[in-house]
């Protein structure tokens, strides 16, 4: 039987004991070490503080989850989704894309209007859900964000990271989450080619994948010191990525 998301349960969780177990599937996710875990006192406070535990269940068993805390900037509270963990054969179902709706819910039930969370560039197929499937948007870059972190996920990189900047009640996101295409003026693209996952996982090829990251770092800090966001994410059928900027118009 193939799985699909709509067969698991998605809910907010107050649960210490279900807290626990998204700890436990974040070690298993990312391979952290024990110094680079978020702690299960981290999310205690988030739920205590006006953040959100949301977790997917199979049965009883938590087999995705998502973390977010409160912050406020510019006059302005919002979420910050500091992290979506889903386990490996629970991934490409939409389980994540779930996930990401109930936060939105949650969020407008509460009053939020935006929703942030950071996203390596380097990941195609997250950064395609993010701006194609969420309608999320893109004009921050944070260089080497956590330093070099113990995950082999990063392959050793530096942290360097986007922030996406989700406006639930944005036209572009309702239009997006109702299947349409967001129409824009593409100014500017940046291209992630398919083979970076392979360059980062060997070490002899580990080169090439920080000389994509240099590259990318500088065309997407540019663009944005141009005042152009990433509105639009590509992806061809060899599996390359490639971003799409222009400028942002609403607010």
């Amino acid at each position: 039987m193939t799985l699909t998301a709509d067969a698991l349960v998605i809910r907010l969780c107050h649960d210490l004991e279900e807290m626990r177990a998204c700890v436990a599937l974040q070690k298993e996710v990312w391979n952290f070490s024990d110094a680079d875990l978020l702690p299960l006192r981290m999310f205690v406070v988030a739920d205590k503080i006006g953040g959100q535990i949301i977790a997917a269940f199979d049965g009883r068993e938590v087999v995705g989850f998502g973390l977010s805390i409160p912050g406020y900037r510019d006059g302005r509270s919002y979420l910050h989704s500091h992290m979506l963990a889903v386990r490996q054969n629970y991934r490409n179902a939409g389980l994540g894309r779930r996930i990401k709706l109930l936060q939105r819910d949650d969020a407008l039930a509460r009053g939020f209007d935006v929703i942030e969370w950071t996203f390596d560039p380097l990941e195609i197929k997250n950064a395609y859900l993010n701006i194609e499937k969420l309608g999320a948007i893109a004009r921050r870059y944070n260089i080497n964000q956590y330093g070099i972190t113990s995950s082999p996920l990063q392959g050793g990189l530096p942290t360097d990271r986007l922030v996406a900047e989700w406006w639930l009640k944005s036209k572009r996101v309702e239009s997006i989450l109702k299947g349409k295409k967001s129409e824009f003026k593409r100014v500017k693209s940046v291209s992630i080619p398919a083979q970076i996952y392979e360059w980062k996982a060997a070490s002899a090829s580990r080169e090439r994948a920080k000389e994509v990251q240099d590259r990318t770092r500088d065309e997407l800090l540019k663009a944005f010191a141009d005042d152009l966001a990433v509105l639009g994410y590509e992806r061809d059928q060899k599996g390359n990525g490639k971003f799409l900027l222009g400028k942002w118009e609403e607010r």
